[in-house]
């Protein structure tokens, strides 16, 4: 039965993976996370990969052999792999891919209608914090440090692991 599964790909090259697994008609999902760049006075959105190393796949490992997936160019693993895979909840996907819809819709609107940027204290390093707009809203996670003058750093757990991400600052505050 096909069912979503979770593949570590080597550093940077989800695009990649998502493309040949493609070709060998498997269904992938990449999430991400769309940036706002300045660049020579021109605003663009950028959409980086919300898990860096990190893409779903949909498929019946009755049907299509695991081992051609791990042989697919860029793919590096199945997370959960072992005698038995693991499967991901398809509510989980649908979930983020809703929320990741939601966010690129408030960004193309307008830039000036996502939370305040100005008026944020400074958070410290093992705070607790709540994501309060995008893909992860309403989750918890710890901050961990910044990142730049507009993105920061935080820790949450996800599929049983610490995972880091790096935000927006502007999508999280202090608990």
């Amino acid at each position: 039965m096909k069912s979503w599964y979770l593949v570590y790909c080597k550093p940077r090259s989800e695009t990649r993976a998502q493309q040949n697994l493609a070709l060998q008609q498997i269904e992938t999902y990449l999430p991400t996370l769309p940036q706002q760049i300045t660049k020579s006075g021109k605003t663009s959105v950028k959409r980086l990969p919300l898990f860096p190393c990190y893409l779903f796949i949909y498929f019946d490992p009755l049907e299509i052999s695991v081992s051609k997936i791990h042989s697919t160019r860029g793919v590096s693993r199945i997370i959960g792999c072992r005698e038995e895979m693991t499967a991901i909840d398809d509510a989980i996907v649908h979930s983020i891919k809703m929320r990741e819809a939601k966010l690129l819709n408030a960004l193309q609107l307008s830039s000036d209608e996502l939370p305040g940027e100005n008026d944020e204290p400074a958070l410290v390093v093992g705070e607790k914090v709540k994501f309060i707009d995008g893909p992860f809203k309403d989750l918890e996670g710890i901050f961990e440090e910044e990142s730049g003058d507009k993105r920061c750093h935080i820790l949450f757990e996800i599929m049983g692991q610490q995972k880091k991400v790096s935000v927006p600052r502007v999508s999280i505050k202090a608990v």
